[in-house]
Parts: structure tokens; C-alpha cells; sequence
């Protein structure tokens, strides 16, 4: 199969122009009544719909579902696509994503028809310096992107006829706090109507959800203002819901509902902004598992006063809507600046051109209105001088700072802005990079504004990040006066300068950037790190920092053991959180790669360069991050089938697919990991087994002895069939459901397996519940695989086979395999219910103390001593020769105890093979160690390591 992966901008498709209202719902009815044949539901397409199925040609979108959890701002995002060719041919689908630019994908995976291809992380190979430098000047081009401070995902990939394929993308990133609110976007771009289409976010802030709000979708032209537009209202369909800590927004439109939003299928962008309660001055500082995270965004302090010099664009480039727009936005800038303030002019072309000579003038209406007749004049004319441009600006601004008592806490900075590449004077970037840095030494902030498709957007961007500023790109066909507004209004009120926050140094290591030259109003500055010392139980923290009045120092002290703060396990709401997954963790390696990035972009040093580029790598391989230092490789990995041949159970292949239900991304994002090799092997499994009624099977090969009972147990009792957790950390229960006996039988009631639940929690915890209709593992991430479909996944040491509607294996660190078999009935009877078989297939890497009802006999040694009783015992074990002859009364000797038993056939693997066994009645009384009361669990996730369980065996 041919795959593909890249970035690119996207290529909308328009349906033309029919009535919406018809248009809507003739979709409706061809969209969802169709793809429901994937899903086996008997219902018929439309004549019309059938004829416009020959005549399209490209697969169809039949589901696209984005599931979000953001916790402490940190978003775990899960997009899953279904498409559909229902075609006589095989067709290539085609997935497209647009993601914030900021954030990391973190697992990619696609299923088409009996194939399923994976995306491991791997890093980069050096390139040759010709091509490394086509690859730089090819990124710093915005074609690499989708819209504004977006990327495009984008993968394609054959899909069989007359099947389905699904799109699996999980990316991460941490909120920025802008203009006082967190904003969380999803793209909702399918290019067509979709017959299910659902977006669900779910939000934890322990320190309360305040100012929630869902606005209607943007598009490209409203992207980045920062700006509610006028109508509040959210989308049709949205639901919100809100406790203080807690809130879920679904977003579920309907095909006419999407038809009347957009008839080709571009929506727009989804948006939920919302913040938090701040009660603490000194922010909100949050410890899990060894690391912490500390968000601090002061609110109620006076703004500093600025020194700010616009440098604008005025070249030929600019002419029309360009400069227009700039103007505009200037206009209301100029407005918006304090008393306190200074600030000048400057416009550039192949001229540089000052407003204000050798001087920045206070803000008073006289200087306000001259300055809006300066700009009005401006003309667009020349070449672009940038070089000249910024070290005109940052003399002007030095020589001021120098040769005037301004105050000592105010802020300077230079706003830059530009729709070009340099053409006049210095034009080489690295001379222009090292000139700017020389000009500004430290002394100021550079911020830079970058419009349309011809900037060196590279350029622009290094030029801030080495100035302690920065970049903002605006698209062409933007509304740019107010995404130049809403930029100058992120870096428009200073409220605090030099802020520095410390932390006593034997109790932190690996902290992330902890100096900050100011803080802005509506922002904030976020610090993560490891917790080193563990015996004291409390955490310092000071931030020192200057303000329009007085230096300040802020100290306290914060409590390292809060789990239930920021443990998320059992919290309502969020049923795939859970309280291993460490989200402070994922957060300080999010912004550790970050920082690592930008000193490698900034450093001139080639053999800095070099060992940044390592250390982001590493850290980047070890948390499954995409980076420009990695990437994502696509490995196929087949499921394996073979018929069931006496001893061995197989797989079949009807079919495959994965349904996703988890979000929080990890190492290497085990919940969807397919084993890198699985050989084509047949798994033997042994005759140890509970099935049916249950009847339970023990297999003794050494003494050449098979062993049955029955339990007798009551619906919904839970049965611990292996306990070995405190040795292997494996523990499997078994829950019981009730159905009545067949006719003329002898019992009043039969007793099933329902669940069969295994837990592990080596090398990390797992947590695996099937049934006869899904699988559900929780390892960190919360999975859902149906039982019809066939799927392999795997997760530390944890692999899981679906074969569709026959078994389900578990195998354990390669040394302990269960395999559960699924009973299901087509026409059922009363008495008849789907149920599970438990198997164990290698027990190896069960420990000696293992228990349960069948773990119990996994080392133990059985002899069978032939009656009639007065009679020399003959005593047939491990060293006989030949098997005992049946006979109705025989005694068994387990661990010194005689049990009497009689001969039965057992049948087992679906009726398939027949056993030989020595029965014991009574619900295995004298055979196994006390009574089946001692087995019952009190959960199904009961470990069994209470002091009761203990006690009574």
C-alpha cells in the first residue's frame, strides 16, 4: 500500500450551487442511511442515492470524531476518521487535519481492510548541507502551513473496494493564556458532509473553571484577533456543561445542520475559551508524581509605562489592502497608548524614514493626532531595507533610554512589522540577525509582525526569539488590521518586568526557563520541573519582579503530597483520565522540547547546535513526540489467521478496525501500538481452563492427569480464577452471570461467565476488561475494541489479539498467556446466554505462590490412588507409566488431602476436543484450599491482597 505523510495547505471542494435545504437533506438520507451498511444495519439506500454512488468516485467520510481532554491547560487531543469506499475498486482516501502549530503529534495509526499501518517515532538522519538548506527555506515558507499558527496533517493511503479505512491522529499541547483567556481549537475541515460527526472536549482545572465560553466557528478571516465577534451564540447542536472544576462541550451537528453551516464541508474552527480562578499572587503551583508545574499570571497590578518605536513597512509591496489595513490598526493603537508612555515612528522602504528625529514624544492628543496625520501619509514606494530599518529603530530607542531618566521599571520594545524579504542594503539574514542583536544588546524587546506569503518568516522569527520577543504571522486574505490590534493588545499593558521565580536548589532539578524579561497583561509565564527531594514535605517558591511602583518579592510554601488535588482517577466526567497517565510530566517535557528548539534555532554555535539538537531528539524519542528532530515512520503489521487445529486456537481475519475512546498521549502512546514483529506462529494453549457453566479443567501433564469441577456460584458473584499479584503482579477474576436452566434440567438456575477482567501491574499498571461484545484496556490510556473486529494492540509489556467474534489473547511479558474464548448465540434461547471462556495458554511467568482457583494448581503435584479402600494402594504419579484405567471410584491425594473423584469427559475449545478427567464434586471440596467462598472477589478489579483474603487461605 502506498502512504504518504506531509504538510501542505488545504484545497476546499465545492458541491456547486443547489437549494441548501434539498441539498442538506438528500445528504442526510445517502450519507447516513448508506454508510450504515458498515456498520450491519439492514436499511436501504435511495435509487437517486445509489446512482450518485456510482458516479462519485472518491471514498467517503462516514464518521469523523475529535475527543479532547484538557487537564491543568495541558490537551490530550484524539481525531479519528472513518471513510468508506464502496466502490468496485480500490480508491485512495485521503486525511487531512489542520493542528495548532504549537502543538506535537504524538501516534498516527490507519486500519484499511485486514491492514493496519502504524506511525513510530523515530529521529532524523542528518542531511547534506544542500539539502538541509532546501528543507530550511522550504519551512520558512507558510506554504509548509495551513492557516494562521496552524500546520496541515495530511496522510493518504489505499483503501480496498467495498471496505472502510480509519484515520487515527492523537497530538498534545499546552494552552497559551492570551488576552486573559485559554482558547482550545479544533479544526472541523472534513471537505464533504459527514454523516457523524461529534467533537467532545472535557476540561479539569482544580482551581476552578471560570468565564467558559463557546463562540460561533471562525474561519480563516477571523483567525487570530483574539476578538468574540458579534454574534456570542455557539453553534447549533453544541451542549455545555459546567460544574467549578469540571465542564464538557459537545459539538454534534447533524448533515443539515453542517449543510446550512457549509455545504462543502469546511466549517471552520470549533473554539472553547475559558479561565481560571487565581487566588494565590504567587500563581498556582501543581506536584503529581515527582514532577511540578507553576502557573503564574498576576492580575491586579498597575501597567508599566513603555517606550515603544513602530517600525513599519512602506515599500512598494505594501500597496493597497496591505498598508491600508496597517493603517487602520495603527490608527486605534495610537489611541489605546497610556499618558505614561513614549513612542515614535518609523517608516522604511529603500528610505528609512523617522516621524519624531532623535527622540520618542510623550502620548498628549497633539502628539496622538500628528502621528495619525505621519502614518496617513504614508505611501507605499521602494525596496525593503530591514537592516537599515531596525538599527534606525534600535539607536533611536538606545539613545533615548540613555540620554533620559526614564524610569527604571519601565518596558521598551520595538513593534516591527513587514510583508517582505530584504532587497536594499544588508540582505544576508545571518549578517542582518547578528547586526539587530548587537544594535538592541539586550537592552529591549524586539517584536516582529510577518504579512502575507512573501516574508522570511524564519528570519522574522529568529529575530524576536533572540530579542527576547516575539512573532506573529498574518495571512494576506485576513481582516490584518485586527490581528494587528489583537497582537498589540498581548504585549500592549506591561504589568511586571525582570520577573525571576526560584526554588530552593536541592529540591528541583531540570527546571525550564525561570527568567523572564515581562510579564503582560492577559498572559502567562509557565515553569515545569522534577521534585528531587522527597522528605520534605513542602515546597518553596519565590518570585522576585518589579512593578510600576516597587520592587516585589512574593515566598510560599507549597504542599508536595496533594494527591487528590491533582490525581485524576475516578473523577466524574473523565473516565479516560487516570491517575498513573502524569500530565505535569507530558507538560515539562512539552515545554523542556520547546525551550530546546528555540536555543537551537537561536545558537550560532554548530557544536551547541549539535548537542541541543541531541537532547530534544532524545527527549522527544522518549515521549513519542513529532519535532523537527523526528519523525513519524509508517510500519505495516499484518494480523495473523490459522484455523483451530486440537491444541492450538488461531485468529481469524475477518475484517479489522480499532475504536478509540482514550486521549491522553504517552511514551511511545502504548494504547496504540501494534507490536513491532509478530511472528506467524500458532499459540498452544493447555486443557487449564474455566468455560461454559463454568467447568473448570486443570491439567497435570506431568503426572498425565486432567482434573474437573464445577462451581456453583450465584449471578454476579466475581470468582478470582489466578492471583499472583504481589510476585508477577497478575491477578484474573471472573464475574458471573445467571440464566435459567433448560428444560427438564436438573438445576434451577446455570451461571456464566460475563467478564473476565486481568490486571497487571508490572512493568506498568493495566487494567484489561473484556466481554463478549468489547475489550476495554486502560493502561494510561483508555482503549475500546470491539469483539467483531479483528485487532492487535500492545503496551508495556501488555499485548492484546482480537480475533473478530472468536477469542480475545492477552499476553504478558512474553512469558504468560490467557486465551479468552467468545460464546456468542444468533437466535439465543432463554436459558442460552453470550458468554467467556477463560484459557491458559503459558504460565511461565506465574510465580510459585500463584493462587486462585486455577492458579492454585499451577505447581502442584497430584497422584491418583486407586480403591476399593483395604486394598494396598497402588499409587500412580508423576513417574508412571501408563494411565489408570477408568474406574467408578478413585481417590485423589492433593497436598496431603484425599478428594474422591469419578471419571467425565469434559468439552472444550467450543465443543471441539473432548478431555478425560477426574471429577470432584461438591464444588471442588478437599480439592481446592477452603471453600469456593474463599475465591469470591469483591470487585472485579479486586486484587485479593486485603487481610481477609490472606486470613481464609
Amino acid at each position: 500500500m502506498f502512504f504518504l505523510l506531509w504538510l501542505c495547505c488545504s484545497c476546499p471542494v465545492s458541491f456547486g450551487q443547489p437549494d441548501s435545504e434539498i441539498l442538506a437533506r438528500y445528504l442526510e438520507e445517502k450519507l447516513m442511511l448508506d454508510y450504515n451498511y458498515f456498520d450491519r444495519v439492514a436499511r436501504r439506500v435511495p435509487r437517486q442515492g445509489r446512482l450518485l454512488q456510482r458516479l462519485e468516485t472518491r471514498p467517503r467520510m462516514a464518521e469523523f470524531t475529535v475527543k479532547s481532554t484538557i487537564i491543568s491547560r495541558y490537551a490530550f487531543t484524539a481525531v479519528s476518521c472513518t471513510m468508506v469506499n464502496s466502490g468496485s475498486e480500490a480508491k485512495e482516501g485521503v486525511f487531512e487535519m489542520q493542528i495548532p502549530a504549537a502543538a506535537f503529534v504524538s501516534n498516527f495509526t490507519m486500519i484499511a481492510g485486514d491492514r493496519t499501518y502504524h506511525g513510530e517515532v523515530t529521529g532524523k538522519e542528518k542531511k547534506h548541507k544542500d539539502e538541509g538548506k532546501e528543507k530550511d527555506n522550504k519551512r520558512s515558507s507558510p506554504t509548509d502551513k495551513g492557516e494562521n499558527g496552524f500546520e496541515m496533517f495530511r496522510a493518504s493511503g489505499t483503501i480496498p473496494r467495498k471496505t472502510q479505512a480509519v484515520f487515527l491522529l492523537h497530538y498534545e499541547e499546552l494552552l497559551q493564556r492570551r488576552l486573559g483567556k485559554y482558547e482550545y481549537t479544533v479544526s472541523i475541515r472534513p471537505q464533504q458532509l459527514v454523516g457523524r460527526l461529534r467533537v467532545e472536549v472535557n476540561i479539569l482545572e482544580s482551581s476552578g473553571i471560570i468565564s467558559l465560553e463557546v463562540p460561533p466557528l471562525r474561519n480563516s478571516r477571523q483567525r487570530g484577533n483574539g476578538k468574540v465577534i458579534e454574534d456570542s451564540s455557539p453553534p447549533p447542536s453544541t451542549v455545555v456543561g459546567q460544574t467549578k472544576t469540571l465542564a464538557k462541550v459537545t459539538f454534534t451537528p447533524n448533515v443539515v445542520q453542517q449543510a446550512k453551516i457549509a455545504r462543502n464541508g469546511i466549517l471552520g474552527d470549533f473554539i472553547i475559551r475559558y479561565d481560571v480562578n487565581r487566588e494565590l499572587s504567587i500563581g498556582d503551583v501543581q506536584i503529581l508524581n515527582g514532577y511540578f508545574v507553576h502557573y503564574f499570571a498576576p492580575w491586579d497590578l498597575p501597567p508599566l509605562p513603555k517606550n515603544v518605536v513602530f517600525v513599519l513597512d512602506s515599500s512598494a509591496s505594501m500597496v493597497g489592502t496591505k498598508l491600508r489595513q496597517t493603517k487602520e490598526a495603527l490608527f486605534t493603537i495610537l489611541q489605546d497608548l497610556r499618558p505614561e508612555d513614549h513612542f515614535n515612528i518609523i517608516g522604511f522602504s529603500n528610505r528609512i524614514k523617522v516621524w519624531q528625529q532623535d527622540r520618542l514624544v510623550p502620548v498628549t492628543p497633539n502628539n496622538i493626532r500628528d502621528a495619525k496625520k505621519y502614518i496617513y501619509k504614508m505611501s507605499p514606494s521602494g525596496g525593503t531595507d530591514i537592516n537599515g530599518a531596525l538599527q534606525t529603530g534600535s539607536k533611536l530607542l538606545n539613545d533615548y533610554i540613555a540620554q533620559n531618566n526614564i524610569d527604571a521599571r519601565s518596558v521598551s520594545l520595538v513593534i516591527f512589522l513587514t510583508d517582505g524579504r530584504p532587497t536594499v542594503g544588508e540582505t544576508q539574514s545571518s549578517k542582518i540577525l547578528s547586526n539587530t542583536k548587537e544594535a538592541i544588546r539586550d537592552k529591549f524587546c524586539l517584536f516582529t509582525i510577518g504579512i502575507g506569503n512573501d516574508v522570511d518568516y524564519k528570519l522574522l522569527e529568529r529575530m524576536a526569539l533572540e530579542n527576547c520577543g516575539m512573532m506573529r504571522r498574518i495571512q494576506e486574505d485576513e481582516d490584518a488590521a485586527a490581528q494587528l490590534k489583537g497582537f498589540y493588545d498581548e504585549v500592549g499593558t506591561p504589568l511586571l518586568s525582570d520577573i525571576r521565580v526560584d526554588y530552593p536548589k536541592d529540591s528541583v532539578e531540570q527546571v525550564t526557563q525561570n527568567f523572564f524579561p515581562n510579564y503582560f497583561n492577559g498572559s502567562e509565564i509557565v515553569i515545569a520541573g522534577k521534585v528531587i527531594n522527597h522528605t520534605s514535605d513542602r515546597f518553596h517558591v519565590e518570585v522576585t519582579a518589579s512593578n510600576s511602583n516597587k520592587y516585589i518579592l512574593l515566598k510560599t510554601d507549597v504542599n508536595i503530597d496533594i494527591p487528590s488535588r491533582n490525581d485524576i482517577r475516578g473523577i466524574p466526567g473523565l473516565d479516560n483520565g487516570k491517575g498513573d497517565q502524569n500530565y505535569i510530566e507530558r507538560a515539562w517535557s512539552y515545554l523542556t522540547i520547546k525551550e530546546l528548539l528555540t536555543s537551537w534555532l537561536k545558537s550560532d554555535d554548530s557544536a551547541e547546535k549539535e548537542r541541543l539538537m541531541e537532547r530534544a531528539k532524545s527527549l522527544a524519542l522518549t515521549y513519542n513526540f513529532v519535532t523537527p528532530f523526528t519523525r513519524l515512520k509508517m510500519k505495516e503489521f499484518e494480523l495473523q489467521s490459522e484455523g483451530l487445529e486440537e491444541d492450538y486456537a488461531h485468529p481469524p481475519t475477518e475484517g479489522t478496525g480499532e475504536s478509540v475512546r482514550g486521549l491522553q498521549g504517552h511514551k511511545a502512546l502504548p494504547a496504540l501500538s501494534v507490536p513491532k514483529q509478530r511472528e506467524k506462529q500458532r499459540i498452544r494453549i493447555s486443557k487449564t481452563s474455566a468455560d461454559g457453566d463454568p467447568h473448570f479443567v486443570i491439567d497435570f501433564p506431568s503426572s498425565k492427569l486432567a482434573v474437573c469441577f464445577n462451581i456453583d456460584g450465584q449471578p454476579g458473584d466475581v470468582l478470582r480464577l489466578v492471583s499472583d499479584h504481589k510476585e508477577s503482579g497478575v491477578t484474573v477474576n471472573g464475574q458471573l452471570i445467571g440464566a435459567p436452566a433448560p428444560p427438564r434440567g436438573h438445576k434451577k438456575q446455570r451461571t456464566y461467565f460475563s467478564t473476565i477482567t486481568i490486571l497487571s501491574n508490572k512493568p506498568e499498571r493495566s487494567y484489561l476488561e473484556i466481554t463478549p461484545t468489547k475489550v476495554i484496556l486502560d493502561d494510561g490510556e483508555r482503549l475500546i475494541l470491539p469483539c467483531d473486529q479483528s485487532a492487535v494492540v500492545g503496551s508495556s509489556g501488555l499485548e492484546v489479539s482480537v480475533a473478530a467474534n472468536s477469542n480475545v489473547t492477552v499476553t504478558i511479558g512474553g512469558t504468560i498467556s490467557f486465551i479468552i474464548l467468545i460464546h456468542q448465540y444468533k437466535n439465543p434461547a432463554p436459558y442460552q446466554k453470550d458468554h467467556l471462556g477463560f484459557y491458559i495458554s503459558n504460565s511461565k511467568g506465574l510465580s510459585a505462590h500463584s493462587h486462585g482457583l486455577l492458579g492454585q494448581f499451577l505447581y502442584r503435584e497430584v497422584k491418583l490412588v486407586q480403591d476399593p479402600p483395604g486394598k494396598s494402594a497402588q499409587l500412580l504419579g508423576q513417574n508412571q507409566t501408563e494411565e489408570p484405567k477408568p474406574g467408578p471410584g478413585k481417590t485423589l491425594k492433593v497436598k496431603g488431602r484425599l478428594v474422591p473423584v469419578v471419571q467425565k469427559q469434559r468439552k472444550i475449545y467450543n465443543g471441539q476436543q473432548e478431555v478425560d478427567c477426574w471429577f470432584a464434586k461438591n464444588n471442588a471440596d478437599k480439592l481446592i484450599d477452603g471453600v469456593y467462598k474463599d475465591y469470591l472477589a469483591s470487585h472485579p478489579f479486586d486484587t485479593g491482597t486485603g487481610v481477609g483474603m490472606s486470613r481464609r487461605l
